[in-house]
């Protein structure tokens, strides 16, 4: 008898759609008392159920779901002070609550293809319209975190029953998108 993995909750209950006029809304972590509130004043991009082991997962879930935003679009609007970056050395400073362990934001401080992007988890927003998931990411990776290899099969059949292609890497417009910037930075192609 199989187990039933968590893929994600937003997944696992079925996708809500986005809404074509939403400008944002704000993020709050798990704390009882005094919450952190991250705002987000506008409207998420290329949001994603991502498999890789750094990203904040819901308890339970196998897969976190992660968007990005432009980082002049993310303000930390209450108890900024209980944050602080899981790991100064990645690629992605990721900012968590001191609290309850939850990613508020993810911030690219260095050269990167998606500098400038904030990487934000819609779902710690009780506001309705973010803008669902659209892929998933980095699939294999769920592995890495005790997910049985053989399970992998049915995983990646829901992912595509919930319409969400499933990509080792990232979809193919983001993977286009690292390489332009590669390809710019080494001046293969003009900036």
């Amino acid at each position: 008898m199989s187990t039933i993995i968590s893929i994600h909750p937003s997944i696992d209950h079925g996708i809500v759609p986005g809404s074509a006029n939403f400008t944002g809304g704000t993020l709050t972590c798990h704390c009882k008392a005094d919450p952190v509130k991250v705002t987000i004043s506008s409207q998420i991009a290329h949001n994603h159920a991502c498999g890789c082991t750094k990203c904040w997962k819901p308890t339970g879930a196998a897969f976190s779901v992660v968007a990005v935003v432009a980082r002049d679009k993310v303000a930390v609007t209450a108890n900024g002070e209980k944050l602080a970056i899981i790991d100064a050395s990645a690629a992605i400073q990721r900012h968590a609550c001191k609290g309850c362990g939850v990613h508020m934001f993810g911030r690219i401080e260095r050269a990167h293809p998606f500098h400038g992007l904030d990487f934000v988890h819609a779902e710690l927003s009780s506001d309705n319209g973010w803008a669902p998931p659209e892929f998933a990411a980095f699939v294999s990776s769920i592995i890495e975190s005790g997910i049985n290899p053989d399970s992998m099969a049915e995983i990646r059949d829901r992912l595509k029953g919930a319409g969400l292609e499933p990509y080792d890497c990232l979809s193919p417009a983001l993977m286009d998108a690292i390489a332009t910037w590669t390809a710019k930075a080494s001046r293969v192609l003009p900036a």
